[in-house]
């Protein structure tokens, strides 16, 4: 794993590998994938979840970085 590393005067994060990237696009687009998914549910399908079409239609439009922290693995 290649590691990118810079100098910094301020104190740094961790240093970003290129593999956080490819995670975190692989991230939004399963975020991208649900919300398709939940767009696309009946009538009936959202009763069942306890959804509006109307609660079901806003989350579907929401962009996909705009998501729990629970859904990015993070706490």
């Amino acid at each position: 794993m290649t590691m990118i590393s810079t100098n910094c005067a301020a104190p740094c994060t961790a240093p970003l590998s290129r593999f956080s990237v490819l995670d975190t696009i692989g991230r939004f687009h399963g975020i991208w994938r649900q919300r398709r998914a939940l767009k696309s549910l009946d009538s009936a399908a959202l009763r069942d979840i306890g959804l509006t079409r109307a609660q079901a239609t806003t989350e579907a439009n929401r962009p996909v970085w705009d998501a729990p922290a629970h859904w990015h693995g993070q706490a």
